[in-house]
């Protein structure tokens, strides 16, 4: 078989770390849950009653993990969002809820960063979110643990301070639909692979940073982060 010839430079494969080993984990996609916290939705001016959370994807070279987040450009209010991520090792289609957790390979957190003046002009138009929410650098994400050594979370504080004072705090069993639901749906629209990544929503308490604030944030028995915004 001979080495295809690209045109240009292929780009590599993004990848997080794992925690406690020189392995990575390759991403394939990530798919980011919304609403998923009825405060947060209620913050953001809606009813988490009337409808259920829906999903948008982030690239996969937008995850960052060496603890720095470059303020974007053409942004003045780019709030933060704390959440845990779950990390998919088997993929399927239609995958039925009880057997769900069998495709997690492990868990981490992450950060859903936001440019919230784009995202807000964005939606007043009808148009997508992209430019809100797939930037450059915009999922600091913390290294992988395996669900073999922590198994599935199921509650657990989701907190954020920011400068060393609380800005968000939730727990993961406030989440409207729980992993192995939003697993389930995915795969009846997607087929998910080795390599997703899901977010999975953020608790009450979203706001804005600014170049020089330290953002430390964490999933109770599943990891940490620390991110400097420069």
């Amino acid at each position: 078989m001979t080495t295809p010839a690209y045109v240009i430079e292929a780009p590599g494969i993004p990848t997080l770390p794992i925690d406690r080993s020189q392995q990575l984990f390759p991403i394939h996609r990530i798919y980011c849950v919304g609403r998923n916290y009825a405060e947060h939705a209620i913050e953001m001016g809606h009813d988490p009653n009337k409808e259920p959370p829906f999903f948008f994807q982030k690239n996969p070279d937008n995850v960052i993990a060496d603890g720095t987040f470059p303020y974007p450009d053409k942004s003045s209010d780019v709030h933060f969002e704390i959440e845990m991520l779950v990390a998919i090792g088997k993929g399927g289609v239609n995958i039925p809820a009880e057997n769900a957790l069998d495709h997690v390979w492990g868990y981490g957190v992450g950060l859903d960063m936001t440019r919230r003046d784009l995202q807000g002009e964005a939606k007043k138009l009808g148009r997508p979110w992209e430019v809100g929410k797939a930037f450059e650098a915009s999922a600091p994400c913390s290294a992988l643990v395996p669900a073999s050594r922590i198994g599935h979370p199921t509650h657990g504080k989701v907190w954020l301070n920011v400068n060393g004072k609380p800005r968000q705090v939730g727990d993961l069993n406030q989440m409207i639909w729980k992993v192995p639901e939003m697993i389930s749906y995915l795969s009846g629209l997607f087929e998910l692979k080795a390599g997703d990544i899901i977010m999975s929503g953020t608790p009450a308490g979203v706001g804005a940073i600014v170049r020089g604030d330290l953002m430390e944030g964490g999933v109770d028995g599943v990891g940490t982060l620390d991110v400097k915004v420069v």
